[in-house]
């Protein structure tokens, strides 16, 4: 699954979802912003689904750690961010750009071949300026081979098969995902969930098993629609054993 490393049950379609595209009270809190920075070489670029699936472990990682909880030094910043909307940014980073990004506080997680940084929320309008220069463009990853089959015993973040997503929306989209399921479990299931390091598929859903699975009372992420695809599609379904039926 790779290595982490750092430095320094309720239905998700609430009236005052965090996903929710019709204006909600969400919007009155100040807006802040989870950056995630991949590592994308020129030479070397990640695949697409590894990268997705490592995105979506980075924001677990961030939710269990303990500087994200109680007095720790994230603990504020985590709860306005998630008081308020909750916005993922997935950003671009190669050479000196990598190198500078690593020196923030924050977390690597490292897939098969994706290094995906996250960092404790910031202000929608107040990035750091190492990560502001970053580019959102040019986050279009392939997969060299075809990606193996999602293991269906374990955790599937299923992507919509209707909707064509870069590989940044569908690596942010990701991490919705693995955060409502986060938020549905309990801390015991939480805990053997994080001692696998967050194991995780990710996989285009087939067009009727889609249907199915946004009918299933799992965890569905609605996006805002704030880029690229319309608000309120269904971009995820978050497929967690515990949460199953």
């Amino acid at each position: 699954m790779g290595r982490v490393s750092s430095n320094d049950s309720t239905s998700p379609v609430l009236s005052d979802s965090p996903f929710q595209s019709e204006p909600n009270s969400r919007d009155d809190a100040r807006q802040y912003v989870l950056p995630l920075v991949v590592h994308i070489e020129k030479t070397a670029p990640p695949a697409r689904t590894d990268a997705t699936r490592t995105a979506a472990r980075a924001v677990l990682v961030m939710l269990s750690d303990e500087r994200s909880a109680g007095e720790g030094e994230w603990a504020q910043a985590m709860r306005d961010w998630q008081d308020a909307r909750i916005r993922k940014v997935v950003r671009r980073a190669r050479g000196a750009e990598w190198r500078r990004a690593c020196e923030l506080p924050g977390i690597t997680v490292t897939g098969e071949s994706a290094e995906v940084r996250v960092f404790p929320p910031v202000p929608l309008d107040g990035w750091p300026k190492e990560l502001a220069k970053l580019q959102v463009s040019g986050t279009d990853l392939d997969d060299p081979e075809p990606p193996a089959a999602p293991d269906l015993a374990g955790p599937v973040l299923w992507l919509n098969p209707e909707l064509d997503m870069s590989a940044g929306k569908a690596m942010a989209q990701a991490g919705h995902g693995a955060q409502l399921a986060w938020w549905e479990l309990s801390d015991t299931e939480r805990k053997a969930w994080r001692e696998t390091g967050f194991a995780l598929s990710v996989a285009t859903a087939e067009a009727g098993r889609w249907q199915e699975l946004t009918a299933s009372g799992l965890p569905v992420v609605r996006d805002a629609g704030f880029t690229e695809i319309a608000p309120g599609s269904c971009t995820v379904v978050a497929d967690h054993p515990a949460l199953r039926g």
